[in-house]
Formats: structure tokens, sequence, C-alpha cells
């Protein structure tokens, strides 16, 4: 396209948009500017209904997928898996915060693998202010555990693919399945989880209180589950009886296993072909069976439990995307880029991971990483290249987005949850910390895929 009303309208659009979708003025849901952005540039002609098509099928699957895994973080909450992992927390402490530290930074690392970094922080964020408030903590105290929490568990959705909506579009767009993406990104993004872990206790470490206070109240007490409670005995009995502790620890497990489960099938489903949001949905359906047969409460609350903005949210994103797309800025980006990209392995990871970092930092990492999906499916990159080049784009719409805390939706959704909760996260604090430790972990994390992908297929 070259009508310069056109683009102009268009770009105007998405800026506008994108204001909105991170001012949130007077607590704004960012699915309303996103869909009137879609509306507009629909309406303009700038994306058309055969584009709505191709949109369609290339996030409907992914969409699917998390929420079926956002449907089991809900259900686990309703089985009362929030205070008893705080329990479990408190009580592998032993009384060291350094040691809670850790613990914190691997919950968070395991609940993004199990579900996803949006549904990690739904579910490990209201945990540690349950457990942090019970120790008594004052406010600079919990920011230690809550803002290395929130950038473990939103940088842990880089290692698999399943564990973000916008990296499963993105796998989508360059035809990728599971199996490959995390054969080639989990040794690197591992290792640049562990950096990222290491340099924020460094950072944090002087704050950490280095012997925990006793739980204010003896144990956990958590309001949420009074009705779980209701209608199952062991819940209401386990807190006043040890010698049921044991049995609903098992029972939690049995949950979680069962969930990681159907985590390894969803590998095992792209890697036969057969259609990924398929498995996400039925592991989904069995575990509100499970949780209807156990706690007597029928599905029904699911309708209004699930988070369709987000669906709404992406959806409109990626027809803003299009727009931007037909217009002309995917070509100029391939004419700038592919250049230095299709040089060298080590130049195209860095040089796409930058982008990617700079772009999610200052528009968040939904339109970046499709905009430089959509980029690279146009450079016509031999095979290793464009492989190295994609995965560098997701560690910096993952990882380098956290710069700013306007980075990612799961960053949004976490400073949402802390302000509901009365405690102050302000820009400084958090910034002090990512200025220091978001860039070296994202160039060694670009550095180790470039040769890693390399020694794979070398």
């Amino acid at each position: 396209m070259s009508d310069p009303t056109l683009i102009t309208l268009t770009i105007t659009a998405f800026v506008l948009s994108m204001i909105l979708i991170l001012w949130r003025p007077k607590g704004l849901n960012e699915a309303i500017p996103a869909t009137g952005g879609a509306l507009f540039v629909l309406g303009i002609g700038a994306v058309s209904l055969s584009d709505l098509s191709i949109i369609i099928d290339t996030i409907s699957g992914a969409a699917i997928t998390i929420m079926a895994t956002i449907v089991m973080a809900i259900v686990l909450e309703s089985f009362g898996f929030f205070t008893w992992a705080a329990e479990g927390l408190a009580y592998r402490a032993r009384g060291s915060g350094i040691r809670l530290y850790w613990y914190v930074n691997i919950l968070c690392f395991l609940m993004t693998l199990f579900f996803n970094n949006d549904g990690s922080i739904l579910i490990t964020t209201p945990i540690l202010l349950l457990l942090l408030r019970e120790f008594g903590l004052k406010n600079h105290q919990k920011i230690p555990y809550l803002l290395s929490g929130a950038l473990i568990a939103t940088a842990s959705s880089a290692p698999i693919g399943v564990s973000n909506l916008v990296n499963m579009i993105a796998l989508k767009i360059v035809d990728m399945d599971l199996y490959t993406h995390t054969l080639m990104m989990f040794v690197p993004a591992t290792l640049g989880l562990l950096l990222l872990s290491g340099l924020l206790f460094l950072c944090f470490y002087r704050q950490l209180p280095k012997k925990l206070p006793p739980l204010l109240h003896g144990s956990i007490n958590n309001p949420l589950h009074h009705r779980a409670k209701r209608h199952h005995p062991l819940m209401e009995q386990a807190s006043a009886r040890p010698d049921l502790k044991k049995q609903q620890s098992r029972f939690m497990m049995n949950i979680l296993w069962f969930v990681f489960s159907i985590r390894i099938s969803l590998f095992i489903a792209s890697y036969l072909n057969i259609p990924v949001e398929l498995v996400a949905l039925l592991g989904s359906v069995i575990l509100l069976g499970w949780r209807w047969g156990y706690l007597k409460i029928p599905p029904t609350d699911m309708i209004k439990k699930i988070p369709w903005h987000i669906l709404i949210f992406a959806f409109s994103m990626y027809v803003l995307i299009y727009g931007l797309h037909n217009i002309g800025m995917t070509h100029l980006l391939v004419t700038v880029v592919k250049p230095i990209v299709e040089d060298d392995p080590l130049h195209a990871s860095l040089l796409m991971g930058g982008l990617m970092s700079f772009l999610s930092t200052f528009f968040n990492n939904h339109p970046a990483l499709m905009v430089g999906t959509l980029t690279l499916t146009q450079m016509d990159l031999e095979p290793l290249t464009l492989k190295i080049a994609y995965l560098s784009s997701v560690i910096g719409s993952d990882i380098g987005s956290l710069f700013l805390p306007i980075g990612t939706l799961a960053s949004l959704i976490w400073l949402h949850i802390l302000k509901q909760n009365h405690v102050k996260v302000s820009w400084d604090d958090y910034v002090k910390v990512t200025a220091i430790v978001i860039p070296p972990t994202v160039i060694f994390t670009l550095a180790v895929l470039a040769v890693w992908v390399q020694w794979l297929y070398g």
C-alpha cells in the first residue's frame, strides 16, 4: 500500500491504541483501546475481511491453549493451592529470608512452565502476598520477593513456547513445532534465567531479611478458600489436624502431576502434528470435572472467572499489527535488518534480540514480537539463521521486555494485583533493579543461543 492517508491513519491508530493500553486512564481495560484501534483499521481498509480469516487461523489455537491453562490455574485456586503452597514455602524456608528467596524463584519458574506467564503471575503473586503478609514484613522487605518472583515468572516463558500466548502465535507464523522450539531454546533460556536469578540475588542481598519473623497467626489463613473448605472435609480439617496434612499434600501433588502430564502431552501432540489446543482443552475439562466431583462446584463459574479480555486483546493487537504489515512497515524493517541478520548467526541473534527488547520495552511485547516475526518471514533467510533470529526475538520479547513494567501484559497484571493489595512498588524501585539485571541477562542468553543452536545443527 502506498496511499499516504491510509499509512498515516493506520500508524496513528496504532500509536493512540498503545498510549491508552499503557496509560490505562481510570483503570481502562487494555482490550478496549486495542479493540477500538482494530475496528478503526478495519474500517479504513488497512486490514481486509480476507485478512481476518488468516488472523483467526493464526491465533485461535494459541488462544484456546492459553485459556485452557488459565482454567487450570483457577481450578487450583479453588482447591486451596495458594494456601498450601504458601505454607510449603514458609516451612521450607525454615526461618531464613535468603532460603525463602530461592524457593520463591523456583516456584515462579515452575508455575510458568506448568501454566503460562500470565497464569503464573495470577497464581504466584497472591501466594507471595499472602505469605509475606503473614510474616508481617514491611513494604520494602516485600519488594525483593515480589519483584524477583515477577521477573522470573515472566522471563520463564522463554524456555518453552507454550508458556506465552504471543510466543505460540509467533510459532504458528514461522511454522515451528513446540518440540523444535524447546530443543533449541530450553538450555540457553534456562541458563539465562539462572544468571537473572543470581543477579537479582546480588541486588537484593542487603534487603533480604536474614531471619524471618514467626507467622502472625501460626499458620496461613486465606479467607478466599472458605467455600472450598465447606465442600471438602479434608481441606477443612487439615489445618486443625496435623495427621491430615500429608493426605492434603498428596492430593495437591496428584493435581500437579496431572497438570504436568498435560504439559508433556502438549509436546507429544505437537511432535505428532495433533492440534495442541485439543489436548489442553481436554486437560482443563477433566480438571473441571475433578473439581466438580470433589468440591461440588459446577464449571459454570468459569464463564465469569476466565479473563476473556486477554483473548480479545491478542486478537485486536494482531489486527493492528497486520495493518502495519499491510502498509509496508515490515518491508521497511526487512530492508534495514536483513543485511546484518544474514551475515552471521551471532549477529542475527544479537540484532533481533536487541531490536525486540527495545520495541517490547517501549511498545509492549505483543505487538513487538508479532512485527518481528512477520518481518522474519519476508527475509528469505536460510533455515538455521531463521530459527536463531526467531528464537532471539522471543528472548527479547520475553526477557528484554522486562526493562520497564509496561513491557509485558504479565507485568501490567502484576502491578494491578499489587495495587489492589495496597503494596507499593514504584517505577523507581522497578527500574533501578531491571537496569542492572536485564541487559546482561539478554546479551548472555542471546550469545548462548547462537552457540547452542549452531552446535545442535552444526
